[in-house]
């Protein structure tokens, strides 16, 4: 049975799919604790009013993991004084600029090619595959680095949807929450009003034809299938989440305890 999320979720006029991950049940009958844990998409288009709010969080890291593709495109944070950024490129599910330029630019011919009869989902799938085996370094990094000091902490990407919610699914692997509270969570993303906004450059009727958007749809989506996938990727190759935490990510022990009592209650 799908557990039900509990969130702290303002409405921020210029960052999307923010929300505290706070209260998720562990398997052991602990949750995570309200304000240690934030996700959302980019702060580059934060309001003042966002801003302010974001300041009253008390953050001490913002993991950031947009490329410079991203960053080019969006813009850089805003800037929160007293808060440490840490920028963690991770592998864009799109590819970045080149790719997004199409979107915008809305070639159906191309977007076919590249997304019709499955390819998108598979190009999702093999990115979060690839995401959990390829990028340990990176999730090392955040994990060790909220074990010492850094949080309260803030995850995001460009969406806040695949990068930082396979980060935040990995953070919350760690300290023991349940499956089904980390697959609902995830989904979450769906929300229209969480939704990450495609600006399109071209103003013709293909760049917003119903074609295009189912093309785009698998992209834009969280799905239960792509978590699954990075979950199913950490069992093939490690054989299980401890084997993944102490020998991908080099957690000890004693390092998942302090994570542990940082985040939960």
């Amino acid at each position: 049975m799908t557990q039900q999320v509990p969130s702290t979720e303002p409405e921020l006029a210029g960052v999307r799919n923010f929300r505290d991950v706070g209260g998720l049940p562990t398997v052991d009958g602990r949750r995570v604790r309200q304000g240690r844990l934030f996700r959302s998409g980019h702060l580059a288009h934060a309001t003042a009013e966002d801003t302010a709010f974001l300041s009253s969080l008390g953050l001490h890291t913002i993991f950031d993991f947009r490329n410079a593709a991203d960053q080019r495109l969006e813009g850089p944070d805003v800037d929160l004084p007293g808060v440490r950024n840490v920028n963690l490129p991770l592998t864009d599910p799109a590819d970045g600029a080149e790719f997004w330029k199409m979107v915008r630019d809305g070639d159906l011919d191309q977007l076919r090619a590249l997304l019709s009869e499955g390819r998108a989902a598979n190009r999702m799938i093999e990115s979060y595959r690839a995401i959990i085996s390829q990028r340990t370094a990176e999730h090392a990094r955040v994990l060790h680095a909220m074990a010492d000091d850094s949080v309260p902490a803030l995850m995001h990407c460009a969406a806040g949807k695949d990068r930082a919610g396979l980060s935040i699914a990995v953070t919350l692997l760690a300290v023991g929450v349940e499956r089904d509270a980390i697959e609902a969570d995830y989904l979450a993303s769906n929300a229209a009003h969480r939704r990450y906004k495609v600006h399109r450059s071209s103003d013709t009727a293909d760049a917003y034809s119903p074609e295009v958007m189912e093309l785009l749809s698998p992209l834009f989506d969280a799905r239960a299938e792509y978590l699954a996938a990075a979950f199913d990727t950490i069992e093939e190759t490690w054989g299980g989440t401890d084997a993944y935490l102490e020998q991908g990510l080099r957690l000890s022990p004693d390092q998942r305890e302090r994570l542990r009592a940082h985040l939960l209650d």
